[in-house]
């Protein structure tokens, strides 16, 4: 069996699903595929944080364009998606994090970004669970959370709705305008999309991916524990590091009442098997900031992979070893985030159009003198 296309995407997680959900708005016939379902992998075992960041400008251009693009789309998501405007609190215990409370206020202030300081009196009475005393935060009011399974089934119902195939099967190969099915299905474009977070690396060679393991435990239902996203500005150091092992601070609330409760970061794990000393340095982190949330029942431990870049950006565009290949992956902890956004430049650049922000910072080529070849 074969079938032509004019792009077909290999992969259904989110950021495949935004891939695909932008492709057919563009009049383009789309085929993508995916061998374990919609919204699964690191998609599944995700945070849901639509979060403004800035390791670097080219990271809070990228979060900031698709956390607006969030928000154009949020009233038409449906209810199961749990998508949430709550604020996050960047968390100061000290004078030293207050002075990185003013200067990330005045980076976001720069890019457009509204934000508020709260000294330690307002962050007690805005989250009274917070242990005292502490120096205060920084309130981002833009960012939100969602539940990022159902975020992308939406995205691949929509798309699927428009005309997009969509093939259950696990991909052999794809390269020169030819993606071959394990039931010996060929589909063949001129423009083949990975989408397939640390799993790309399956299916080109060379990329400059490693995968980080991430824990997540998810407690049972205590509605109004904590109303914002809840981060530690340690976090900037410690989970963003580019390899070493961490854990941080990181809760967040969902619609439901349940708290999710990270974070880590390991690299050259290859067991998905949860380990008990990182859960318990991550919880003892979270305890730390939040001395009651030791009383809380936590019902799930889970992990998942990211597929992190050298640089800490994702790879969105041409990949200069095969003249049919595109890439959007490498998103690291940030792929619910700028999924939408990753989908409006790489289909921009599929159709040959200037992106709405620089696109250069994203593209593969960036890594193509060091490509590790086999």
């Amino acid at each position: 069996m074969t079938g032509s296309w004019d792009v077909v995407i290999v992969g259904a997680g989110i950021v495949g699903a935004a891939c695909a959900f932008e492709c057919v708005s563009r009049g383009m016939r789309t085929a993508v595929v995916e061998a374990n379902g919609i919204g699964g992998g690191a998609t599944a075992a995700g945070m849901g944080h639509i979060v403004v960041m800035d390791d670097s400008s080219a990271q809070l251009a990228l979060t900031h364009y698709s956390q607006t693009l969030w928000q154009q789309v949020s009233a038409v998501l449906p209810a199961n998606v749990e998508y949430e405007q709550c604020g996050t609190l960047w968390v100061a215990t000290d004078d030293e994090e207050m002075q990185e409370v003013h200067r990330k206020r005045e980076v976001y202030a720069a890019a457009g970004v509204a934000t508020e300081i709260l000294d330690g009196r307002m962050l007690a009475d805005t989250e009274p669970q917070l242990r005292r005393p502490l120096a205060g935060a920084l309130l981002v009011p833009s960012d939100a959370v969602l539940y990022p399974p159902c975020a992308a089934g939406y995205l691949m119902a929509e798309a699927r709705r428009h005309g997009a195939q969509f093939y259950r099967r696990k991909v052999r190969s794809a390269h020169s305008g030819k993606v071959r099915l394990d039931d010996g299905t060929q589909l063949h474009s001129k423009r083949i999309v990975i989408a397939s977070g640390a799993d790309a690396c399956e299916l080109v060679a060379g990329l400059p991916i490693k995968k980080r393991k991430g824990h997540l435990v998810i407690t049972d239902r205590y509605p109004g524990f904590v109303r914002h996203q809840l981060v530690e500005l340690g976090y900037l150091k410690s989970a963003h590091s580019s390899t070493a092992d961490s854990v941080a601070f990181n809760v967040q609330p969902r619609k439901t009442g349940q708290l999710l409760i990270g974070s880590s970061r390991q690299y050259g794990a290859e067991d998905a098997a949860a380990n008990q000393h990182t859960v318990a340095a991550m919880t003892a982190r979270a305890q730390w900031y939040l001395p009651k949330i030791g009383e809380l029942s936590a019902i799930r431990v889970w992990t998942g992979f990211r597929a992190a870049t050298p640089d800490k950006l994702p790879l969105i565009g041409h990949w200069p070893e095969d003249d049919s290949l595109f890439l959007a992956t490498g998103h690291e902890g940030l792929g619910i985030t700028t999924s939408l956004g990753t989908a409006r430049i790489l289909v921009d650049t599929l159709e040959g159009a200037e992106p709405s922000i620089p696109g250069a910072p994203y593209l593969p080529g960036r890594f193509a003198g060091s490509v590790v070849r086999a």
